[in-house]
């Protein structure tokens, strides 16, 4: 009894876990819903982002508070990003369209460059939302910014693909996986991936909060909660 009463305390290694499954779970619902009008996106990933790597650092308190604070104080920019990436999306899908059923034969290197531009955007994806929550700079610095980090850091950079690639991957194999891509399909491949660049965040983060380097200035807590 004693034992069950050690596992069940508020302190505990599994009661911890427990509560930060039930974040990733409460951040992740937020996330779909906050993505359902599709122009939202970019803030309702930005917004994410900042809570799963406060996570990661133990930094975190109120989920939803940090969420919808971060989605309003980063809108506009995430907004602007995000329907530039969304164009390069549609014309990939468009060009795939055209490669696949317009019956025409395409050089092989046309088709080579479009997928490699389609992998340097996912690149830049997996870290673009992360940084912005971040770091403040203009829409054209972060994107650039995001660009060097992804590939300064590649092994990271195809890992996080993959994990990003896995809820898709997930549903593909099976749709009995949709409950698990609910629940945790965004932002716990966000949490995962938020281990892998907080290191990298950190190079550019004195202990001060003032960067000097003019290509990542950190936000203060009054521009990343207000």
């Amino acid at each position: 009894m004693v034992e069950m009463d050690k596992i069940f305390n508020l302190d505990s290694p599994f009661t911890r876990v427990l509560s930060r499954i039930a974040d990733v779970v409460i951040l992740n619902i937020l996330t779909f819903i906050c993505c359902i009008p599709i122009v939202t996106i970019g803030a309702a990933l930005t917004a994410q982002h900042y809570v799963v790597l406060k996570m990661v650092r133990d930094e975190e308190g109120y989920v939803a508070r940090s969420f919808f604070k971060s989605f309003k104080s980063n809108f506009k920019q995430a907004t602007c990003i995000w329907l530039i990436f969304l164009a390069f999306i549609l014309l990939f899908a468009l060009d795939v369209y055209i490669f696949l059923y317009s019956g025409m034969e395409f050089p092989k290197f046309m088709i080579v460059a479009v997928s490699a531009f389609a992998i340097v955007v996912a690149m830049v994806g997996c870290y673009v939302f992360p940084v912005l929550s971040r770091f403040d700079n203009t829409i054209k610095n972060t994107i650039i910014n995001s660009f060097k980090i992804s590939v300064a850091n590649l092994p990271k950079t195809i890992l996080m693909l993959i994990i990003n690639a896995s809820p898709v991957i997930m549903l593909v194999a099976s749709l009995r996986t949709v409950p698990i891509v609910f629940l945790l399909g965004l932002s716990g491949t966000a949490y995962v991936c938020a281990m892998l660049y907080s290191g990298i965040f950190k190079k550019f983060e004195p202990e001060e909060e003032i960067v000097e380097d003019e290509d990542f200035s950190i936000k203060t807590e009054e521009e990343k909660e207000v």
